[in-house]
């Protein structure tokens, strides 16, 4: 298991945005993290009805960026490049809300393209083995 305070340094999403809490397993294709912030009171995506569940693409989205980073950081990269998320794809949502489910939400994502001008990758969040949410994303490095 990498905590929180392995990797969270290395992506731009701070403080309670970063709505990950750890991460299981990776390697150079795939990532496991977990998360119970979506229980959280002050979760930032929080609404008046409660967490709907669109707002777990973000959290696929989250672990493509811990995945790309601790990629850079085994690569020897000095320092990450910043992504910006622009398509999400075939999402599809088996839940409306998602607040009330007590214990961790399961995040994976797994690499299906990348080079130096961005990613793209499908994600899936489940809760105690049952399918929450899925799509693909991808995300550009823009230049400088």
């Amino acid at each position: 298991m990498f905590p929180k305070t392995d990797w969270a340094p290395l992506i731009p999403h701070a403080g309670t945005m970063c709505l990950l809490d750890a991460v299981r397993l990776w390697d150079q294709r795939t990532i496991h993290a977990v998360s119970a912030s979506h229980a959280r009171m002050d979760n930032p995506l929080r609404g008046a009805d409660g967490l709907h569940a669109v707002h777990l693409a973000e959290y696929g989205a989250q672990a493509m960026a811990v995945h790309g980073a601790l990629l850079a950081r085994a690569n020897g990269a000095n320092a990450v490049r910043p992504g910006r998320l622009v398509s999400l794809r075939d999402v599809q949502l088996f839940e409306e809300y998602i607040d009330r489910l007590d214990g961790m939400l399961d995040v994976h994502a797994e690499c299906q393209y990348a080079d130096d001008s961005g990613a793209q990758y499908a994600f899936r969040v489940e809760h105690r083995g049952r399918l929450l949410a899925s799509g693909r994303a991808a995300v550009i490095h823009p230049e400088s």
